[in-house]
């Protein structure tokens, strides 16, 4: 995975747009996986291409119009994210400009039937806050990643531990601490970190807290 490890950082800010342009970047590509940032100007788009796999789009700066070849659009702004139909082509566009993450999933994932397809959501509001304790909700897995949301109630966290693969946080809603290799790192709302395998880590709650846990286990 091409991203820092034991750092806080921001997808937003660390992947700027280019004027006039679209970017990409590629933080990993295997079978069961992929994940890539892109940057759109404004007034850029990336054509409908159709995918025999489904893919997952997450706002993280501005708005963008995802629209289909068939007529159908949807518009997501910061926080709010889709999955893409399968075997229709499926293009994105922006007025103002954003930057997002896709996550392309392998054929065998299974998803939470909770997640329809082709229908905006936002990560944060699929899962609630209980007190004193600590809610987790898978939305795709496969035998080689898996996708988790988590909601702490303040003052919870889980105690240090090591996990089977590379991990990749976003950081939903709220103020948390992640420990990792005996160094404390603040994350909040629109913030990224990632640990590597077999890396020792913990996390706690500041204020209630959400997050989504990408975890491969290539």
């Amino acid at each position: 995975m091409k991203e820092v490890i034991g750092k806080t950082y921001s997808i937003a800010h660390e992947n700027p747009a280019v004027k006039g342009c679209t970017v990409s970047k590629q933080v990993l590509n295997t079978p069961s996986l992929g994940i890539y940032y892109f940057s759109l100007a404004e007034a850029t788009d990336i054509s409908a291409e159709s995918y025999e796999y489904h893919k997952l789009l997450l706002i993280a700066d501005g708005t963008a119009e995802v629209y289909t070849n068939d007529n159908r659009s949807w518009t997501l702004v910061s926080g709010q994210a889709i999955i893409t139909p399968l075997d229709v082509p499926v293009g994105i566009k922006t007025k103002s400009g954003t930057i997002y993450t896709e996550l392309s999933f392998g054929k065998e994932t299974v998803m939470n039937n909770i997640i329809k397809l082709g229908e905006v959501f936002t990560l944060k509001e699929l899962l609630p806050v209980q007190q004193d304790k600590i809610v987790n909700m898978d939305i795709a897995h496969n035998d080689k990643m898996k996708f988790v949301l988590m909601s702490f109630s303040a003052g919870t966290g889980l105690a240090e531990h090591a996990a089977p693969g590379d991990a990749l946080i976003f950081a939903l809603e709220g103020e948390g601490i992640i420990g990792y290799e005996g160094k404390e790192h603040k994350i909040k709302a629109g913030e990224n970190f990632r640990f590597a395998k077999n890396g020792r880590h913990s996390v706690t709650a500041v204020s209630d807290f959400k997050m989504a846990l990408l975890l491969t286990l290539e």
